[in-house]
């Protein structure tokens, strides 16, 4: 899609996109490809391996598309995914794509409240996953009237109330050839954080997988070389995981390998990279800053990756030289939100990398640094980093939310919420949040969900959350709590309150710190003043 031979600027100046009208990601993933590609390795737990050709996953899919359909899902129906990395995610996803459904990525960190309400936002009819999912689902069900069927993988004899996946699909045909969609058709509905009340679902049309592939390309180099694969750690539940990982691997026919990390190891993930031939790996900040830490890796392990990439935050100078060392080649970095992504990009193939710098507009993109009314601001002048609306990776809309939907626009263009400048080689340079979300080890967290879940603890008056630096994560989740009347706050309360929100919502999301106030920082209009706890934070820790 970019003309070889052309520079950067070339290709910014040259690149017009395609506007298919017609479209369908499962075709354009799996069944182009030669049935006996190898499209996907499995390494379980137990250190077996499993390899799956495009033509069986493509059989799979089939299998569980026309199972759904005998159950009445029909196209434009929001089909919940709740599995980690493995095939049957992947099958799950493109069975969805293949008769037109919607998929509903979950993660597997989500506790029962948090999977209730997207799965109830969503209107989620059927939701594929597994036993060691399903008693947060089982706990929920009575609560999700739309929800008809349970497919559970593992399930075997004790399935009662829900379907064992083995014995559904063996009994169904191996032949549904993808709908032929219309471009414009959703596909894909992931939830983002937000700053105030629950998340917000992210409606993806198909041809958002056209508006990422490019930019794909020019992060990671994709083009397929020889039999190496391509490896990340981050799950699949995530927009980074699915559309900046696994499918543009595959709409290169570059195999892809899952493992599902209990807890990331990051010796295991060197191990990994050695073992599979990975030559393509996207690995989240968080987990470099960890692999940073082990000793002499080139000497204990024979991997040769060609490329590594990375996003959720800016790479500083000393990370980048690790890198190099480390891989022999320079960390590619990648800017984005769930609602478009892949904005920016730091190509070390394209231009020089700035450290500190979010990058440049990837090819075929325009972002800008605009006002609030959306007027494009001067260079080096400070605004919020926005992208062109008409971008085919950009969201259709917030679900079920008109509001939310028109405020993140301004004219032409999606406002992201970031602060930054534009130097006058189009480099971006981030400053800060401008609604308060958090940066947790390459999760964005909205502390609007975390406050409703926090002021359900029966000794929680009132909560305020705010993320504070990390050297690891970025940034933490710290909540201040005002307790009821009569409660008496001691370390035991901070860490079930801790705990609450931890089975609740996700592992990721929980509060790591804890603070009692008597009153909480508030606005003339009742609201919390976050920017008030956060300077109440940095004080205490100076000492002041």
């Amino acid at each position: 899609m970019i003309p070889p031979g052309r520079s950067y600027e070339q290709a910014q100046a040259e690149f017009r996109w395609p506007r298919p009208a017609r479209f369908n990601i499962a075709r354009a993933v799996c069944d182009r490809h030669p049935a006996a590609a190898l499209g996907m390795i499995v390494e379980n737990a137990d250190g077996t391996v499993r390899n799956w050709t495009f033509g069986e996953l493509a059989r799979a899919s089939a299998r569980l598309a026309n199972a759904l359909k005998a159950r009445g899902v029909a196209k434009g129906d929001r089909v919940g995914v709740f599995l980690s990395q493995s095939a049957e995610l992947a099958i799950g996803h493109l069975a969805c794509y293949r008769m037109g459904a919607i998929a509903l990525p979950l993660f597997t960190l989500f506790g029962e409240e948090a999977v209730e309400y997207r799965a109830a936002n969503a209107g989620a009819c059927a939701l594929l996953t597994d036993m060691t999912q399903l008693p947060k689902v089982l706990a929920v069900r009575e609560r999700l009237p739309d929800l008809k069927t349970i497919i559970v993988i593992g399930a075997g004899k004790h399935a009662a109330a829900f379907l064992d996946y083995d014995t559904l699909v063996g009994a169904t045909s191996d032949s549904f050839p993808a709908l032929d969609t219309d471009a414009e058709d959703p596909a894909l509905l992931v939830y983002t954080s937000g700053t105030t009340g629950q998340p917000k679902g992210a409606l993806h049309a198909h041809r958002m997988m056209i508006g990422v592939i490019t930019a794909v390309n020019q992060w990671a180099d994709f083009w397929p070389r020889g039999n190496e694969v391509m490896w990340t750690p981050a799950e699949w539940a995530w927009i980074a995981g699915l559309y900046d990982a696994l499918f543009p691997a595959w709409w290169y026919g570059t195999p892809v390998l899952a493992h599902r990390f209990a807890k990331f190891d990051p010796e295991r993930a060197f191990h990994m990279l050695d073992k599979h031939r990975v030559g393509v790996a996207f690995i989240p900040p968080t987990a470099l800053k960890m692999m940073r830490q082990v000793e002499r890796p080139r000497e204990r392990w024979g991997y040769d990756v060609r490329c590594v990439y990375t996003g959720g935050e800016a790479m500083g100078a000393e990370l980048l030289q690790w890198g190099r060392d480390t891989f022999g080649s320079t960390i590619s970095e990648g800017y984005g939100q769930t609602e478009m992504n892949l904005m920016l990009l730091n190509s070390p193939n394209w231009f020089p990398v700035k450290p500190g710098s979010c990058g440049r507009a990837a090819i075929g993109r325009k972002v800008a640094v605009v006002d609030s009314q959306g007027r494009v601001l001067p260079h080096g002048e400070e605004g919020q980093i926005a992208g062109w609306r008409h971008d085919p990776v950009v969201m259709l809309e917030y679900w079920k939310n008109p509001e939310g939907t028109a405020k993140k626009y301004a004219g032409d263009w999606l406002l992201t919420g970031d602060l930054g400048r534009m130097d006058e080689q189009g480099y971006v340079f981030f400053k800060s949040r401008d609604d308060d979300v958090i940066t947790s080890g390459g999760y964005r967290i909205g502390p609007g969900e975390i406050e409703e879940c926090l002021i359900k603890h029966p000794a929680v008056a009132m909560a305020g959350v705010v993320g504070i630096p990390d050297p690891v994560r970025t940034e933490i989740v710290k909540a201040f709590v005002q307790l009821r009347p009569g409660v008496n706050g001691d370390d035991a309360l901070k860490r079930d309150i801790a705990e609450y929100v931890k089975t609740r919502l996700a592992a990721h999301e929980y509060p790591r710190e804890v603070e009692f106030l008597d009153t909480l920082p508030l606005t003339t209009t009742g609201k919390i003043l976050r920017r008030e706890l956060k300077r109440m934070d940095a004080e205490k820790k100076a000492g002041r």
